[in-house]
């Protein structure tokens, strides 16, 4: 068995990037925190933090860390049904979830907000591209996740949301500048995009639908949907946005597509760990229903 202290040391400075930080949390010195996690390292025989700024986990810390947030749901919802095992310096437990940018930005954020209502967990949410989210979950670093990925990661159960419409726009100042005599290769690949991170294909994966070929381009890279939305407006390139996000802003005439009638769906599906624990229930309840009102 392993000390629930010990395990929830490591997880703590994992979650807080610092043996200080995680000190301050836990209420104890850094030099405690340091034998803590020293201790539980030297008792599996390997490292469990990577020491550095921030601190990370290593593969077995973050195996370790997923084994803390279990059981930290499952005291939540002891205490629940038993009262009594409750104290006053209990705390509930953090629920980690992995989500893309514009799933937060458009129809995610309703469905967190409807079980924060709950006060069921905190949420700690991370975010990524929607194809390296479910790696979260393969590491040990969150209990949920929206991912492109079908294929139901081991331990998880995996269900198809919707798919996000995509549509690629730009500002009609941009395209007279660049697109004047029509979106064709030779203009594609010298008019500058936007890309959200080194991860983001969807520009890459568009361009080549349209010309049944792959096609390099030069981008702007800006990892914030509201600033890459902001960015076309400015003139400063033409990108990927999620049709929710943009449909007021193409009906101003403020965004025109690149090509009316050449949407991107990506297909989103809803991957949480296999454990029968309400909250859990909960937020997968949240998820499917805004999902359903909102995806394709």
């Amino acid at each position: 068995m392993i000390d629930t202290h010990l395990l929830l040391t490591v997880a703590t400075v994992v979650r807080e990037g610092s043996f200080e930080r995680a000190a301050q949390r836990l209420h104890i010195t850094p030099s405690a925190v340091s034998q803590r996690v020293r201790l539980l390292e030297d008792r599996l025989g390997t490292a469990l933090v990577l020491r550095g700024q921030p601190c990370s986990a290593t593969e077995a810390g973050a195996q370790l860390c997923r084994h803390a947030d279990i059981v930290g749901l499952l005291e939540d919802e002891l205490r629940r049904q038993m009262p009594a095992t409750a104290s006053a310096s209990t705390a509930r437990s953090s629920l980690r979830i992995a989500v893309n940018a514009d799933s937060l930005a458009t129809w995610f954020l309703p469905a967190l907000a409807e079980l924060a209502q709950a006060g069921s967990a905190w949420l700690d949410v991370t975010v990524a591209d929607q194809d390296q989210t479910a790696e979260g979950l393969r590491r040990g670093q969150v209990l949920a996740a929206v991912t492109s990925q079908a294929q139901a990661v081991p331990g998880c159960r995996s269900r198809r949301l919707g798919a996000l419409r995509y549509v690629a726009t730009a500002s009609p100042r941009f395209m007279a500048r660049w697109f004047a005599r029509g979106v064709s290769a030779e203009a594609l690949s010298v008019a500058p995009s936007l890309v959200f991170n080194q991860d983001d294909r969807l520009q890459e994966r568009w361009v080549k639908r349209l010309l049944r070929r792959p096609l390099p381009l030069p981008a702007h890279r800006l990892p914030s949907s509201d600033a890459f939305v902001r960015a076309a407006l400015a003139d400063m390139g033409w990108g990927m946005n999620p049709l929710p996000l943009v449909a007021p802003l193409l009906a101003s005439g403020a965004l025109v597509e690149l090509l009316p009638d050449k949407p991107l769906d990506v297909p989103l599906y809803w991957q949480v760990v296999t454990l029968e624990v309400p909250v859990l229930d909960d937020l997968s309840a949240c998820v499917q229903r805004h999902a359903a009102q909102q995806l394709s």
